[in-house]
């Protein structure tokens, strides 16, 4: 385990506010001592209320079947059940799937995953409803089931149609190409492990409305699936979220069950409802990360200069659409990473398994496509003998080469810079040739090392989501409490609206709390999530405090000129917790009760809209992106060649976040993405058996990363230099592209396994690269010494001695 960063050592970046706390300063998280006391409140911390009832659900235990019969009398019966129901007795429409239908909220005719509920019950305390569900007779027509993306493939069988993007003319380049190399990787999906669960709270209100206490990433999907479920007006509807312990994309959709399914039960009895997932529930219930089959062809030069590429992308998406329009768009977008392809076809297939419904995860796509690509990098340099790094450096978005697969131009050229300077820093160079004469000289443990870059685009690619609301109001004392449609899941979030409203003040962050998400004070949210959380909610609020700036301005200028003075909008200022008008000062609060006193109205209603964007579907053109956030990170690794167990030894990262609003939770942001990257690439292996049934259903069998498998090394810098589109103080996204910098600990992997080659050969290496997958890795390299031929990426190549 490596040594914890000293907070007083995180630097503070310029900023244009000297107010305590504000834009550039490394504040803490708004509720970090309560984390760390244990005081702050989680939906299953709140005080139960009086008439409670806790909820359980029968799900299917097949993964294709149709429903011929449910006897559901012994469950009626058990102690302490209250209410059954089945799909019969839902009011209004049975489906919370989020863009498409088809997700029943409880199955009608036919189940088409292992844990589809069937029906629910309502009893007096969990215990006694998870052991009701167990009483359920039901009686099941097995169908063939499709379990794998290559079923599906087989079968064409999509949740959706297949999409295609374009860049010039692939075919020929690939024809008139000096090399051609065609290749395969399979990347599996992960498990959100939030340290949260799924859970919400219901509550009937007096108007025939529901209030619901939800942890869930969108408020306003589970407020609008809510009142579609009871067949009621929205306005009845209070969806609310304080924090969550966690989301990662797990509860953008999937926290929607359990808010109509206890909003349904206290509509029904009249009763507050809490439905909480047990972790084994959950694992079994919700959706994960879709696994990618990537497939690929190429051309190119002598200098490993990409002519041409055909890149087929298949996204295990479940029996529903879910999400995975955006998901396997995003893959899309994402499959050149940060360099040009020229000449591209790109096709998405978004596969149809009889599994459960796959979801939101950070990064929504972007990691499966990337992998593809940068698989193929590190091909070139073993094909043509190179180091991999100047195989990527060499393909790079730069000087005339900006235009993407889908249009957009690269406007902002970061990476050529930002990764020499991660080069020189990390005396990348001279620890390759340290690696090489270490491999040399060691024959059981050998040592890899590989930089890989990140090019993320920051937006929705669904164009109505990039707005955000605030709602502002100042008190009498001086005080502020700010309202946003975001979401606080432990990035910080809250803490950043908190500096930004400070800062347009220029006071103090203590005197600006954050209220709990709610859709009765600002309505139709977007999600929070693609990164765009603080984007989007930041610039809303400083909206919102323009609109009151302005008037409280008016108000000085022409309430000081009955004293004589003239004055203009540049003589009033408002910096360390006072106002300055002209020569004078006045206290903050002291000016702000002056303001109320003259009746200056102290609140406002602040909105943003991301401006710029678009993408036409029909040509598969556009720019469905602001802007780009981009970083880097060097991985040193040591394997055992003898049983495939390794090591993360070091690890450097540059990354891109613009002007800093927090370096100190910009870089948390960074440390924790990349480990959950790493966990996904290396550690966290979904296994299901013949039947479609989950095994990795505990943490006891699926293993997130923990403290001992942080490197011991891990250097963050954040790279200076501010964003040039016009974003909330020049700052960048943060959220989901650190997560892709741990794409180099795989790739530093497969370094270390082409080592036992002499770099002659480079083995296929699904994900996760588990110490087993390391070991065959390592089997297929000694084949390849003992015969001279390989299947190299999924094509067969002689390689020469």
């Amino acid at each position: 385990m490596r040594k914890l960063i000293d907070p007083a050592q995180v630097k503070t970046t310029d900023n244009q506010s000297n107010s305590a706390g504000g834009v550039g300063h490394s504040t803490k998280h708004e509720s970090a001592r309560k984390h760390i006391s244990g005081s702050a409140q989680y939906i299953d911390d709140m005080p139960v209320l009086p008439n409670m009832l806790y909820v359980a659900t029968g799900y299917s235990c097949h993964a294709h079947a149709i429903v011929k019969s449910v006897d559901l009398s012994a469950v009626k019966q058990a102690i302490g059940v209250v209410d059954v129901i089945t799909h019969t007795d839902i009011p209004g429409h049975n489906d919370v799937g989020p863009v498409y239908g088809g997700d029943p909220l409880l199955a009608e005719h036919k189940v088409e995953y292992i844990g589809q509920p069937i029906f629910a019950v309502a009893a007096t305390s969990l215990h006694a409803a998870k052991k009701a569900v167990k009483l359920a007779k039901i009686e099941y027509q097995i169908l063939p089931a499709q379990l794998t993306v290559e079923e599906a493939l087989s079968a064409e069988s999509f949740v959706l149609p297949t999409h295609t993007m374009q860049i010039g003319d692939s075919e020929a380049a690939l024809t008139n190409a000096q090399h051609k190399l065609n290749g395969q990787i399979y990347v599996k999906g992960q498990e959100h492990f939030y340290l949260e669960g799924q859970i919400s709270q219901a509550w009937p209100t007096e108007d025939g409305g529901i209030h619901v206490i939800t942890s869930t990433q969108h408020p306003s999907e589970i407020q609008k699936l809510i009142a579609e479920i009871l067949s009621i007006p929205l306005h009845l509807v209070v969806s609310e979220v304080r924090r969550m312990g966690g989301a990662f994309g797990g509860k953008e959709s999937q926290a929607a069950a359990l808010a109509c399914m206890a909003a349904l039960f206290a509509n029904r009895l009249n009763r507050p409802i809490r439905y909480k997932m047990p972790r084994q529930d959950d694992m079994i219930q919700t959706g994960k990360r879709h696994d990618f089959d990537n497939k690929w062809q190429a051309g190119f030069d002598d200098s490993g200069l990409l002519q041409g590429v055909n890149f087929e992308l298949s996204a295990k998406c479940g029996y529903s659409p879910d999400l995975s329009e955006g998901i396997v768009d995003r893959a899309m977008f994402h499959a050149d990473n940060a360099y040009y392809l020229g000449n591209a076809v790109i096709k998405g297939h978004r596969c149809k398994t009889h599994t459960v419904s796959n979801t939101a995860f950070r990064g929504f796509g972007g990691p499966q496509g990337m992998m593809a690509i940068e698989t193929l990098m590190d091909d070139i340099a073993c094909y043509l003998g190179k180091d991999p790094l100047d195989v990527r450096k060499t393909n790079l978005y730069q000087a005339d080469r900006t235009t993407t697969h889908y249009g957009q131009e690269v406007e902002q050229q970061v990476l050529p810079e930002l990764i020499e300077q991660l080069e020189t820093s990390s005396n990348y160079r001279i620890r390759r040739e340290q690696i090489t004469a270490f491999n040399a000289t060691n024959p059981y443990v050998k040592k890899g090392l590989a930089l890989t870059p990140v090019k993320f685009g920051i937006s929705f690619t669904v164009k109505h989501l990039n707005q955000a609301g605030a709602l502002l109001q100042i008190y009498t004392d001086g005080t502020m409490l700010i309202n946003h449609g975001g979401t606080e899941m432990g990035q910080g979030l809250y803490t950043k609206i908190q500096q930004v409203v400070a800062s347009a003040f220029g006071v103090t962050v203590n005197r600006v709390n954050v209220s709990s998400t709610r859709t009765d004070k600002v309505p139709n949210t977007s999600p929070t999530a693609a990164s765009s959380g603080t984007d989007l909610n930041g610039m809303a609020a400083q909206n919102a405090c323009d609109i009151i700036k302005s008037s409280l301005i008016e108000f000085a200028i022409e309430h000081y000129s009955t004293q004589g003075l003239t004055l203009t909008n540049n003589d009033i200022c408002f910096e360390n917790d006072l106002v300055l008008i002209g020569q004078q000062t006045i206290p903050f609060g002291e000016f702000i009760k002056l303001a109320y006193m003259n009746r200056v109205p102290l609140f406002a209603a602040g909105h943003y809209k991301t401006p710029k964007i678009y993408y036409d579907r029909e040509t598969a053109k556009g720019q469905p992106f602001l802007y780009y956030a981009n970083g880097a990170a060097v991985s040193e690794v040591s394997v055992d060649t003898l049983t495939g167990e390794y090591k993360v030894e070091q690890v450097d990262i540059l990354h891109d976040v613009g002007q800093s609003l927090n370096p100190a939770l910009d870089i948390g942001q960074i440390e924790g993405g990349f480990v959950q990257g790493m966990g996904w690439l290396t550690t966290e292996d979904l296994s299901w058996d013949d039947s479609g049934k989950l095994i990795s259903n505990s943490p006891a069998n699926y293993k997130i990363p923990t403290a001992f498998d942080v490197p011991e090394k891990l250097k963050v810098d954040l790279y200076q230099q501010h964003n040039t589109e016009v974003t909330i103080h020049s700052s960048k996204a943060v959220g989901e592209p650190p997560l892709m910098l741990a794409i180099s600990v795989w790739a530093a992997l497969r370094d270390a396994c082409a080592s036992t080659t002499s770099h002659k050969f480079i083995p296929r290496l699904d994900t996760p690269a588990t110490p087993e997958r390391i070991f065959w890795a390592l089997k297929e390299c000694q084949d390849y010494l003992h015969t001279g031929t390989s299947r190299v990426q999924g094509s067969e190549k002689e390689q020469v001695n």
